[in-house]
């Protein structure tokens, strides 16, 4: 997903489900914040690295694709990106350990593992709680991805079409241009170029399919790798809002309001009032809804949302000395690894190594970013 949806609609979700503007500023930044967060970014800080939640197009330029790279790059993906659905599925045609491996790390929403994600968030931080919209939300945009270099999950081929309401369908064409914005009116869209590698990075993710996965208004078929090619149809209008909905229930969940998070739940009924302006935006064939978005927020709660800023936090996180957990990115980054450390750990313990070794941090005594940097001294991964 984009800015707007994971900045802008996040603070929607967060007002409608109770939370205060400021914890709903909070909550909003955070969420954005995880398709921020580098290693670049945390060397600037002398912040733990293992905190990572993306990695910027020159990281991933520079980054190996042996067997310890491509667990580096899996651990970050599938912690935030494009969460496992099925970490014990299995194809209906017979298949190689390697590439189930791979099979079972394909995202999906409604999964055991966003459950666990939900509840790890509970009672702690709202920056926990934005970690865990920004992983919940992104299951909806990035399914039928997985978050680990594959050509054999991940390539597509010539046969993807956008689809319309009342108008004939248009074969979309891709290219390889990263500066030159998408052209909605020709269905011209940039994508990684094809590389006949399994490993390669050009294959991490929904990269062959470009943003297409990332805007709220389009409709598409195409022929996904892993299913043996044959045509899926990607509704993203329909798939959004129940994302924006599991959002406001996963948050009222974490205000209190409901007993246990259930997969498969959604705030329609709070939601209501809004819904066709919410409707409304995630159909509004454009590049950028944060306008939309912003506006409707600030309807919402009366109060100016600030822009986001990369730059917003990381003077306070700096200039504090000695114990940094109590700032905005200390908070970020102790929810940053708490979840990395569940998801890999899942990974682990069922038998995929594609996320490397892994221990569980919570039954290790770990009580913040200090604690932390003692476990590795003490060489657990």
């Amino acid at each position: 997903m984009n800015p707007d949806f994971h900045y802008y609609a996040a603070y929607c979700a967060s007002i409608l489900a109770g939370y205060s503007h400021e914890e709903a500023v909070a909550v909003a930044y955070s969420d954005c914040f995880v398709d921020s967060c580098s290693r670049t970014l945390l060397l600037k800080l002398n912040a733990p690295l293992a905190a990572a939640t993306t990695q910027l197009k020159l990281e991933l330029m520079d980054a190996r694709t042996d067997i310890s790279g491509l667990q580096d790059i899996t651990r970050i993906w599938s912690s935030f990106h494009f969460l496992p659905y099925d970490l014990t599925a299995k194809p209906a045609w017979k298949s190689s350990k390697r590439y189930l491996n791979k099979y079972r790390l394909i995202c999906n929403p409604n999964s055991a593992l966003l459950k666990e994600t939900v509840q790890l968030a509970k009672g702690k931080s709202p920056q926990a709680a934005g970690i865990a919209m920004h992983v919940l939300s992104d299951t909806w945009a990035h399914r039928y991805f997985a978050g680990t270099p594959s050509l054999a999950i991940n390539n597509t081929n010539y046969y993807f079409y956008e689809l319309f309401d009342n108008v004939p369908e248009k074969q979309l064409r891709f290219r390889h241009s990263a500066f030159t914005p998408d052209d909605l009116d020709n269905s011209l869209y940039t994508a990684s170029i094809y590389v006949n590698s399994e490993n390669s990075i050009m294959n991490l993710g929904h990269g062959r399919a470009g943003h297409l996965p990332d805007y709220s208004f389009v409709r598409y078929k195409y022929l996904p790798a892993w299913g043996n090619y044959e045509e899926i149809v990607k509704d993203n209008p329909s798939d959004y809002q129940n994302a924006f909905c599991q959002m406001v229930y996963a948050l009222e969940f974490l205000r209190g309001k409901h007993q246990e998070f259930q997969c498969g739940v959604y705030a329609t009924d709070t939601v209501a009032d809004v819904a066709q302006e919410v409707s409304r935006i995630l159909h509004t064939r454009q590049l950028d809804d944060s306008a939309d978005w912003k506006a409707l927020g600030e309807r919402l709660s009366g109060q100016a949302i600030p822009d986001f800023s990369i730059e917003t936090h990381q003077a306070e996180y700096l200039h504090t000395s000695g114990d940094k957990d109590n700032t905005f990115l200390g908070k970020f980054i102790l929810a940053a690894l708490a979840q990395k450390s569940m998801v890999t750990n899942r990974i682990y313990q069922s038998g995929n190594p594609l996320a490397g070794v892994s221990i569980d941090y919570r039954k290790e005594g770990f009580g913040g970013i200090r604690a932390f940097r003692k476990l590795l001294r003490e060489g657990k991964p």
